[in-house]
């Protein structure tokens, strides 16, 4: 079991690479857009109307594809503080609660995002000519992305492996 794990561990490292890749270059394009508009509003005297839209859009996945792979790697924003005063077992205990806690949350991700995506879906966003369900599909591949990720992290406790989180990151580093 500890093998496959190691060997997933390490797919998913690719998938969250790859993932912070997307995130990135989603955050460059949407400060080119932006600057476009800024442009064309006040120097052209000519503001495109598609790029706001596309910001928005281009926002939503940046943010929650980052979001996810954020926690994957523990350097989302938590409250660690009581951490700090936990012994091992019970700081374990607590990720553990964490870890769960995400699960929960990311399933309700997919599933009010699939609802709000077929919902959605017959309308057009007016400047950009595609579906209104895009947008959430960034929701639902995100909170896909924290249920695996999460799940991956009670699968490293679970063998044994380590699971390295900011607060210990720091506590190490103190």
């Amino acid at each position: 079991m500890r093998n496959f794990v190691e060997k997933l561990s390490a797919v998913l490292d690719r998938v969250a690479a790859v993932t912070m890749r997307i995130a990135g270059v989603g955050l460059v394009l949407m400060t080119i857009f932006i600057a476009w508009q800024v442009f064309g509003r006040f120097v052209l005297n000519d503001t495109p109307t598609w790029t706001e839209s596309s910001s928005i859009l281009i926002m939503g996945w940046f943010l929650l594809l980052g979001a996810a792979a954020g926690i994957r790697e523990g350097n989302h924003l938590s409250f660690d503080v009581l951490l700090f005063l936990l012994g091992d077992r019970a700081k374990q205990v607590a990720y553990t609660i964490s870890d769960i806690v995400v699960i929960g949350f990311g399933c309700g991700m997919v599933g009010y995002g699939l609802q709000l995506a077929l919902k959605t879906w017959p309308t057009t966003i007016p400047n950009l000519g595609i579906s209104g369900g895009i947008a959430f599909l960034a929701l639902i591949t995100g909170g896909a992305l924290l249920v695996i990720y999460s799940a991956e992290r009670l699968l490293r406790r679970a063998v044994g492996l380590p699971t390295i989180r900011f607060a210990d990151k720091l506590a190490e580093d103190s």
